[in-house]
């Protein structure tokens, strides 16, 4: 029974679009008992970590996904003819890491952190829904709120804001090898790809527009 509930999953997982959380498949699976569940989620993650398979489970933003193992990166990337221009820009970077460092954080707040209008980078995370408005804040003129989303926990494979990683892991993590491309163009037209992003609050966007 539980081999063939691991196998249910693993299905379920394939070919979920999005993130497929423990609660989502307890809903789904109803005719089974939760720990059941539990235990054949657990021992199937256990199975893929074991094998000697391209393919893993693999928790982001809450829910379970297939990925490709790290070490094939490379020719996994190859196929794809994925392009290195479409990396997030360092004007995008540091807004983006202001966002998820000081959440929930409104326009005036970022860019007195940057010391740098973010108004333009804002817009472009917004069109990417990296990041999305909140409601407003109960302040003189009532401005907007800016919050990180799940699709930023997909883009830089992490399950939760708890699992963002201290300053001095932010390079290591931003580095153009870990980054998943969005589109064909990259995301600030008016700065160059970015590296590493070493200071959040540093400006280093001449090029940023308002």
């Amino acid at each position: 029974m539980i081999e063939r509930l691991k196998d249910l999953i693993e299905a379920l997982i394939f070919i979920s679009l999005e993130p497929l959380g423990l609660e989502q498949l307890k809903l789904i699976l109803q005719e089974f008992a939760p720990a059941e569940i539990e235990r054949a989620l657990a021992e199937l993650i256990q199975d893929q970590e074991a094998g000697r398979g391209g393919i893993r489970v693999q928790m982001t933003a809450g829910g379970y996904i297939f990925a490709t193992r790290p070490e094939f990166d490379a020719w996994v990337r190859r196929l794809l003819s994925i392009e290195r221009k479409t990396k997030l820009s360092m004007a995008a970077l540091e807004t983006l890491s202001t966002v998820a460092y000081h959440q929930p954080i409104t326009q005036a707040e970022i860019s007195a952190l940057r010391g740098v209008d973010a108004t333009y980078t804002l817009k472009t995370l917004l069109q990417k829904k990296l990041i999305k408005i909140s409601g407003r804040k109960k302040a003189p003129g009532s401005p907007l709120i800016y919050r990180t989303t799940d699709k930023f926990l997909e883009y830089f494979g992490l399950n939760s804001l708890e699992d963002l990683p201290k300053e001095e892991e932010i390079s290591k993590l931003l580095e153009p090898d870990r980054l998943e491309p969005l589109e064909d163009e990259p995301l600030d037209r008016d700065a160059a790809p970015a590296q590493e992003l070493q200071d959040p609050t540093r400006a280093n966007d001449e090029g940023e527009k308002s």
